[in-house]
């Protein structure tokens, strides 16, 4: 059975919402506002492929401490299945503290941020992942293992977010290594060089023969077959909290790869999925399931092309 795959720190928010401000130091702010889920990241992208209906698998750190067990459930609650990589006694992932303001928040994070896999954990990767349609990518420890999946005939998608030493020449051996890359307009202008996110978007044809370049709030601009085009973003959704938004997109867009959509088609489900995400507080408050995402589809894009 085909599946998507991927390997990657688990992150654990615990948002505490409709904080009047920043308590001070010695002071204590009661909210009667809070949730604990899962964080943004290649985590909250399989998640959201899983409520799509498709397999999802991910290889994570996760420990005996009462977080871990959290998130092992709520993996296998949105159908991914988790492999740990861990062997320590500490606590593996990443938790935050987020205080969630009107118009701002903050944040304390716990973690390391990302794996630091050994060989054991390389070649537990790869054996989980061996096979898989679609494998997701990420800056790390996990260069070799993405190579030989891509040798073996597996579509690897790279999602990188901001870096402030971005650079093509840093992130060439992933670049070279990736089928799809999803910069947003940022990410694209800085690992480019460029000033015009058009521009970057030509330039990332040096990589990749189909080009995804997201411009926020407005859509995506995408090239396939060396014809350009732009995805305008779905109106309906308002957005409430844009945490997890990249991710959800993410999601649909592999959802459209997988199911071998053409490219346009792809960023129209990536607009629907991040869309949605951003309706709620949280990375993984808000989603559609697959019917609601051909319904929207249909009604909102293909709509519009008849």
């Amino acid at each position: 059975m085909a599946f998507i795959a991927g390997a990657g720190a688990t992150n654990v928010d615990l948002l505490y919402e409709d904080m009047p401000r920043i308590p001070g130091v010695g002071e204590e702010i009661y909210t009667n506002s809070f949730s604990c889920q899962l964080g943004g990241g290649l985590p909250a992208t399989l998640i959201n492929l899983g409520r799509l209906g498709i397999e999802a698998r991910i290889a994570t750190e996760l420990g005996s401490d009462m977080f871990s067990s959290f998130a092992a459930g709520q993996f296998r609650a949105n159908c991914v299945e988790p492999m740990n990589l861990y062997r320590g006694s500490a606590i593996p992932l990443n938790i935050t503290s987020a205080i969630i303001l009107k118009n701002d928040r903050s944040f304390i994070t716990y973690g390391k941020g990302s794996i630091e896999p050994d060989d054991e954990a390389k070649n537990s990767f790869y054996e989980m992942a061996r096979g898989a349609k679609i494998c997701l990518m990420q800056p790390g420890g996990f260069i070799d293992v993405y190579k030989k999946l891509k040798s073996e005939g597996t579509l690897m998608v790279l999602d990188m977010g901001w870096d402030e030493e971005m650079s093509e020449e840093k992130y060439s051996e992933l670049l070279e290594t990736a089928d799809i890359y999803t910069p947003n307009r940022l990410e694209a202008l800085r690992i480019t060089g460029k000033s015009d996110e058009y521009e970057a978007a030509r330039a990332l044809r040096k990589y990749f023969d189909r080009v995804v370049v997201k411009v926020d709030k407005d859509g995506c601009i995408g090239i396939e077959n060396g014809i350009e085009f732009f995805v305008e973003s779905v109106e309906m959704f308002k957005n409430k909290d844009s945490t997890g938004a990249g991710d959800a997109f993410l999601a649909g867009l592999c959802y459209g790869l997988f199911y071998d959509y053409p490219l346009k088609d792809c960023i129209e489900f990536g607009n629907i999925t991040g869309g949605k995400a951003v309706t709620a507080v949280g990375a993984l408050s808000a989603w559609v399931s697959e019917e609601e995402l051909l319904s929207i589809k249909k009604e909102v894009y293909d709509g519009k092309r008849a």
